[in-house]
């Protein structure tokens, strides 16, 4: 007995870093991937050439491509005086990248850390959603990285096969310059893609939480239980700080990364007697446009998020004043309080007449609304069983306790994304538009 009770002690002392998986399970597909791209860390073996990838492609060959191959001796067109920036901001954001993913993967498992653990206690709706999005997850992923990848190599082609008599070279020209292009094209995807990795894998973890919001609001639409409620609103809020917590620190690394390369973009391009065009600075404006779109990502996800939740402090009062108005007229005209009124008997027959000509206006916004906060009445199911001081301290708890993603207790709602939105667009702009203007 005594024995027994010791073993189960130890067995409770380790901490649970990993969840059990099998190889055939939903997350095959991602796996593989992660393996694929070198990321994999479940062995020392695949961890040892996960860190020999990313420091090859992320400070070698950018290192190579910058102090040999950046030929200061070249013409107008082949001179990159704006590698430097290039190079720095690509590798400094797909660090911070590739050092968060690791350590969520090696913490949590992909599993865990993909909340699918915590999928048993969730509807079949929610799963299939969830499932169907990271099937969708990799789709996302190559729509962001191959339009910048294709972009990248036909520069990189070009200014290999038009001034190779320019490039330092070893053995023969044709191919020192072929592997060399090559080295630097695999070195540029490699970081991209890692970059948006992490913000894809930020958007499927947010996305989770969009279906479980709109799964939770169909409470509202029967006779629920306001203990049950409050309980699933609970777990729906902790996985968000769950989320907040683990990316805060890459959100506001990434922010501060990528707008400190948009300064610097600027500074340098907006210097005295700087020439302006598509060769010299086309590859700066690439990766500033790479740069803030993995931004946006982030930052659409998270805003999303957090307006979906916030809506459903509106869904909860707009329940809490039918339920009551309803319940109001029922004692007044003596009708059984077990009655379920239809929405329009909530304000009366008046809103049906009046409301008979805006049948096609209703049917123009239908999809406009969202599907949450919109302007259909909700039937008054809950106020025969549920009290009006319950409801009322369910929507005091709401209007109190709003959920969303959070970064270092700054929610990241639609109007911190309108201002960072603003200011990013507005340099990448600038530079694009002096790129353009100058070819």
């Amino acid at each position: 007995m005594d024995d027994n009770r010791e073993a189960l002690m130890r067995r409770n002392s380790r901490k649970f870093t990993r969840c059990v998986s099998h190889a055939q399970d939903e997350l095959q597909s991602f796996r593989s991937y992660l393996r694929w791209m070198c990321v994999d860390q479940s062995t020392i073996w695949t961890a040892c050439l996960s860190w020999s990838m990313f420091v090859l492609f992320t400070i070698v060959v950018p290192a190579i491509s910058h102090f040999v191959l950046a030929c200061s001796t070249c013409d107008s067109r082949h001179d990159r005086p704006y590698d430097s920036v290039v190079q720095l901001s690509l590798s400094s954001v797909a660090t911070l990248s590739f050092v968060c993913l690791s350590n969520f993967v090696r913490k949590y498992g992909l599993r865990r850390f993909l909340f699918f653990d915590k999928l048993w206690d969730d509807s079949e709706t929610v799963r299939r959603g969830y499932t169907e999005q990271l099937n969708r997850s990799l789709k996302i992923l190559s729509i962001f990285v191959v339009p910048c990848f294709v972009a990248e190599c036909a520069y990189k082609i070009w200014w290999y096969a038009s001034g190779a008599s320019q490039i330092p070279f070893l053995g023969h020209v044709v191919v020192s310059d072929a592997v060399a292009c090559i080295m630097e094209l695999c070195s540029w995807l490699y970081r991209t893609t890692v970059i948006f990795l992490v913000c894809v894998l930020f958007r499927l973890n947010c996305h989770l939480q969009l279906l479980r919001l709109q799964d939770f609001a169909t409470v509202f639409h029967v006779d629920s239980d306001v203990g049950s409620v409050l309980s699933e609103h609970l777990r729906i809020r902790r996985h968000l700080r769950i989320i907040s917590h683990r990316f805060r620190g890459f959100i506001l690394l990434s922010l501060i990364l990528v707008t400190s390369s948009q300064f610097a973009s600027l500074l340098i391009s907006t210097k005295a007697r700087t020439e302006l065009n598509i060769f010299r600075a086309g590859e700066l404006a690439l990766c500033s446009m790479t740069l803030v779109a993995a931004l946006l990502i982030l930052l659409r996800s998270a805003t999303k998020i957090t307006h979906k939740a916030q809506a459903v402090t509106c869904l909860a009062a707009k329940w809490h004043v039918c339920a009551t108005l309803d319940s109001f007229e029922a004692v007044q005209g003596d009708v059984a309080p077990a009655q379920v009124a239809s929405p329009n008997d909530v304000f009366g027959d008046g809103v049906e007449e009046q409301s008979g000509g805006d049948d096609d206006d209703d049917d123009e916004a239908e999809g406009e609304e969202d599907d949450l906060d919109n302007t259909k009445f909700i039937p008054a199911y809950a106020y025969s069983t549920i009290s009006f001081q319950k409801r009322q301290a369910l929507v005091t708890y709401f209007e109190n306790n709003r959920a969303g993603i959070t970064v270092y207790g700054f929610t990241l709602d639609r109007t911190t994304i309108h201002s960072i939105f603003g200011v990013e667009l507005a340099l990448v702009l600038w530079l694009l538009g002096k790129t353009i203007n100058a070819l």
